[in-house]
């Protein structure tokens, strides 16, 4: 299912957030210019020593509605709060669909019944960033730098990138993270091995195929003695072109039985499920999802919101299915977060403006899936933090836990100065 974001339901500020496209979180990108299966035939990659769990890393940007998202269903301060927005509890018209007894899936998103059916999915509900802003480029930038509540200022790199730089590669480390969009998330800023690509399939050096080695020769040349970090993003730039043009993406076949939606996130995520199989020890994957700014005609039910959540969910499960065989889920682990959440109350352009709380989700085969992780602070008035839905569960302590028990890093701190992390027991 594709569908169209409607820019007029966004807030100014995301808008012009949106057109920006985050230049200041890509140095490198600017700087540079930029096993095997059948539908792999050119290339055959080993793994390193080291058996680490990859990581794709979902940023919803705009601020998903998580109360639509994963409906708290038995909490009536929901539907005080939202009497014509809201999702209806499971058994009714349009209902959600029951999780846990108190939370609920958005009957759109029913696909992720899927992995959480299986054990594999866990929602980590009145989660998100301690940072109070509403500003979402505050949010994102605060979020991504692992550092928020406003501390973020001086820092160079995000928190993905400096856990890339805190952990040995697990293989010769000319490809450790690719972020799969044209510019480079702030999350994965300063990692090593690293580099934003838009359309892995079409990722390679420009100008006419028969004067290709000449051209890259000069400019591996010109670019020998520059001064860092433009030398060595030249260098990483070409590295990563010879891996990728190794791997048959448009090729790339399934094993799973649902197929990738034909959207922009569905095909990023299809190009990851090849890039993981390939073996090329690639070990961060980030990928956007733009256009969650709801603040108008949201549409959880039936309209713009619930077609998103609709792409979102049958993406995620196509991935899912295409990682089980051959056992890639178990060592596999995806995230997905936003900057904030909304405020509890419906506003009267049938939206929701911005808020605090959020969900996230985590996926993978040492997940402790198939259960809703919260200390719910609840959605009664005298219960809200300024209008919003409280954090009870700080992100950094969700994102730590799997790093270190599958991701091996020893260098925590560093990913999250100024924090000692709470494990919650995601991981299993």
């Amino acid at each position: 299912m594709t569908h169209k974001h409607d820019q007029d339901s966004c807030c100014s500020e995301y808008s012009e957030l949106s057109r920006r496209k985050f230049l200041q979180g890509s140095g490198l990108a600017a700087a540079a210019g930029y096993t095997a299966p059948a539908w792999m035939p050119r290339v055959a990659f080993g793994r390193g020593a080291t058996d680490r769990d990859v990581i794709v890393n979902i940023f919803l940007r705009g601020a998903i509605d998580g109360l639509s998202f994963i409906v708290p269903h038995q909490d009536g301060g929901l539907y005080t709060a939202r009497p014509t927005l809201a999702v209806p509890p499971p058994g009714q018209t349009n209902g959600a669909i029951d999780l846990d007894g108190f939370f609920g899936l958005n009957p759109a998103a029913q696909r992720l019944t899927t992995p959480y059916g299986n054990g594999h999915l866990a929602v980590v509900h009145a989660a998100g960033s301690t940072d109070p802003t509403r500003s979402h480029f505050d949010g994102q930038r605060g979020m991504e730098g692992g550092v928020p509540n406003g501390n973020v200022v001086g820092v160079s790199n995000g928190w993905l990138g400096r856990h890339l730089i805190g952990t040995a590669p697990t293989g010769p480390g000319d490809l450790r993270g690719l972020a799969l969009q044209n510019l480079m998330p702030f999350s994965l800023q300063g990692g090593p091995g690293t580099v934003p690509v838009d359309n892995p399939a079409n990722f390679g050096f420009p100008g006419r195929p028969a004067t290709e080695a000449i051209r890259r020769q000069l400019v591996q040349h010109m670019h020998a003695t520059a001064k860092e970090p433009l030398a060595a993003a030249a260098t990483s730039t070409f590295e990563s072109i010879d891996i990728l043009a190794g791997i048959d993406f448009n090729g790339y076949t399934s094993a799973g039985a649902t197929p990738y939606p034909n959207s922009a996130f569905g095909q990023r995520l299809r190009a990851s499920a090849a890039l993981i199989k390939a073996d090329v020890d690639v070990e961060a994957l980030a990928i956007d999802y733009d256009g969650w700014d709801h603040h108008n005609a949201q549409g959880p039910i039936n309209g713009l919101m619930a077609g998103m959540l609709n792409d979102l969910s049958t993406a995620i499960e196509a991935f899912y299915l295409d990682m089980v065989p051959g056992g890639h889920i178990d060592s596999l682990v995806v995230l997905v977060m936003s900057e904030f959440g909304r405020r509890v109350e419906e506003n009267v352009s049938s939206g929701t403006d911005h808020g605090h709380g959020n969900m996230m989700l985590a996926l993978g085969g040492h997940i402790a899936g198939g259960q809703v992780f919260s200390n719910w602070p609840g959605l009664a008035p005298g219960q809200l933090d300024d209008g919003d839905l409280a954090i009870t569960t700080d992100y950094r302590d969700v994102v730590a836990e799997i790093l270190i028990n599958r991701m091996d890093n020893t260098t925590i701190g560093d990913v999250f100065p100024n924090h000692t992390p709470m494990p919650i027991g995601i991981t299993v």
